[in-house]
């Protein structure tokens, strides 16, 4: 598998998405485009000055779900929340990168990730193609930041290998790869995360792909998710006490 990140012109606020994608190279089939939700935040003009709201009432406008750890002692205590079925911090609201402004996540993820597979399959007159909305992530009990994938288009997401053989031939009975969050890793490593100014990566040579003509059904985006009664970390999601948004 090859990863290749793609430096673009610094994407300003309100800028137009086809034009940043109108960077890329001509495309070959099956490859996968992974594109850092941020700058189509950007394009979509999600973000907020800061002058106009505090970050507390963003989180509670847009989680879905608030856990609140917050600590007066503590100047890194934050909300945890769910958002779109993920567990992650503030609701995916971004600081970073951007001057005395809030950074949202896409007003719709799939919405989003179904346009640019949809402009870029007409563009490079392909039928196979993988598209991967991506943000920054962390792991439980790990340090740093990872990649996730927030939505994805034109691919299955997992990969089974139930009733497949392991090295002694006897059929496995659980284990299923987690493609699309695996390559968010792979691309948002090789993005980076400060002013490398490359927010698109391409993946070509992926393994255990199956592409798909359309886009994702809410079949298709369920077979990844998970109940928190399932998860296997749910005694401890479950533990705390969960409040509803407001979006």
């Amino acid at each position: 598998m090859q990863v290749l990140a793609i430096k673009t012109p610094r994407v300003e606020f309100n800028d137009n998405i086809d034009s940043v994608l109108d960077i890329l190279s001509p495309l070959n089939e099956k490859t996968i485009v992974a594109i850092t939700s941020k700058i189509i935040s950007f394009c979509e003009g999600r973000y907020v000055s800061k002058k106009d709201i505090s970050k507390r009432q963003l989180i509670e406008q847009e989680a879905d779900e608030i856990c609140d750890l917050h600590r007066d002692d503590d100047p890194f205590s934050m909300c945890l929340t769910i958002k779109n079925n993920l567990l992650i911090p503030s609701a995916g609201i971004d600081e970073s990168n951007a001057n005395d402004s809030y950074i949202l996540y896409p007003k719709n993820v799939w919405d989003s990730a179904a346009y640019i597979w949809n402009y870029l399959k007409e563009k490079n007159q392909i039928s196979d193609l993988g598209i991967i909305i991506t943000d920054s992530h962390t792991t439980m009990m790990r340090r740093g930041v990872t990649g996730i994938a927030l939505s994805w288009c034109g691919f299955k997401p997992v990969y089974s290998y139930v009733n497949k053989p392991d090295l002694y031939g006897r059929p496995l009975q659980f284990t299923q790869v987690n493609i699309v969050d695996a390559l968010a890793v792979s691309a948002v490593f090789a993005m980076g995360e400060g002013n490398e100014q490359t927010p698109i990566a391409i993946l070509t040579n992926v393994p255990h792909i199956k592409f798909t003509e359309s886009i994702p059904t809410l079949q298709d985006i369920e077979s990844i998710n998970i109940s928190k009664d399932e998860d296997l970390y749910g005694p401890l999601l479950n533990a705390v006490k969960w409040t509803r948004g407001n979006n």
